[in-house]
């Protein structure tokens, strides 16, 4: 182990990892750099010549942003859709998951370790196979259940509920493999101590548990942000609803030539995943690490 760690740190090791990273962030260095640019410029040169030439402008922002130009933009409105789409899609797997995964790991029941297998198995299933069977039940029902028919705003809760659906096996699977790792020694002092359940919940698991919840929330605000698939499917496309992805689809144009209003465009849908991840970096990592290695 500590040969391995030797050669990760030599300079040969750091050297190309450089490499990696610059050639990995030129593409997002290239992309912020022409959202500045002129359309004609970005339409004309590449932008690498902003070294030579620098024109800097902030009309894409706002023909973006505000809508301006053809009215192609109103990326504004998109955001608000893109949070309230994102937000309840984490928080709802989350408490679910986390409910699920102490019962998982510290309650004795008939069935638990099948359960577990069958939640991992469950992360296989691909959820594109399950947008035919979503979308006929939202609209049609299913044995017992009636359909929803929303129409509007209400769409949101259709989203809602298959990022859900979707995101609990594996919350389940990450949050129960950290939990069953806790002390087991600190839980059972608590319970002869008559802590029941929901204090055990509150008091003890939640706070120990909270870098596993914070690399969930992480990997799912990406996942359901950087959505298209799903919100274009389940919300109906309508301006009323949807998101930032969607509306970033249409912005090249029918003819893919408005490319100054994708630069800015992808940019400040960019902007808030790099933001939540880079502010939870250090609670991701450990997260991520937790419950790895044993002693």
């Amino acid at each position: 182990m500590n040969g391995v760690r030797e050669r990760l740190a030599s300079r040969a090791f750091t050297s190309v990892a450089v490499v990696i990273a610059v050639l990995w962030t030129t593409p997002t260095l290239g992309l912020l750099l022409s959202s500045f640019r002129p359309e004609e410029e970005i339409k004309t040169t590449g932008w690498w010549t902003l070294f030579g030439t620098p024109h800097l402008t902030l009309d894409n922002y706002g023909e973006v942003l505000s809508g301006g130009g053809n009215g192609s933009g109103r990326l504004a409105e998109s955001f608000v859709n893109s949070v309230v789409i994102t937000l309840p899609s984490v928080l709802f797997p989350l408490v679910l998951a986390f409910f699920a995964a102490y019962a998982l790991a510290w309650i004795d029941f008939r069935g638990r370790d099948a359960l577990v297998v069958g939640i991992f198995a469950l992360q296989v299933v691909p959820l594109q196979m399950a947008l035919v069977p979503l979308l006929k039940l939202f609209s049609q029902g299913w044995l017992f259940l009636p359909a929803w028919n929303l129409t509007g705003p209400a769409r949101f809760g259709q989203i809602w509920f298959a990022h859900t659906v979707f995101a609990l096996p594996f919350a389940v699977f990450l949050l129960h493999n950290f939990l069953a790792g806790l002390p087991r020694d600190l839980i059972e002092a608590a319970r002869v101590d008559g802590a029941s359940h929901g204090t055990l919940l509150l008091r003890i698991v939640l706070p120990l548990a909270r870098p596993a919840l914070v690399s969930f929330a992480v990997i799912q605000f990406i996942w359901v942000w950087n959505d298209l698939l799903v919100a274009l499917t389940l919300s109906g496309g309508s301006a009323e609803t949807a998101p930032m992805t969607v509306r970033l689809a249409s912005l090249a144009g029918t003819y893919g030539n408005e490319w100054q209003r994708l630069t800015a465009g992808a940019f400040v849908a960019a902007c808030v995943p790099l933001l939540v991840f880079f502010s939870l970096r250090r609670h991701f990592a450990r997260g991520l690490l937790a419950g790895s290695v044993k002693g």
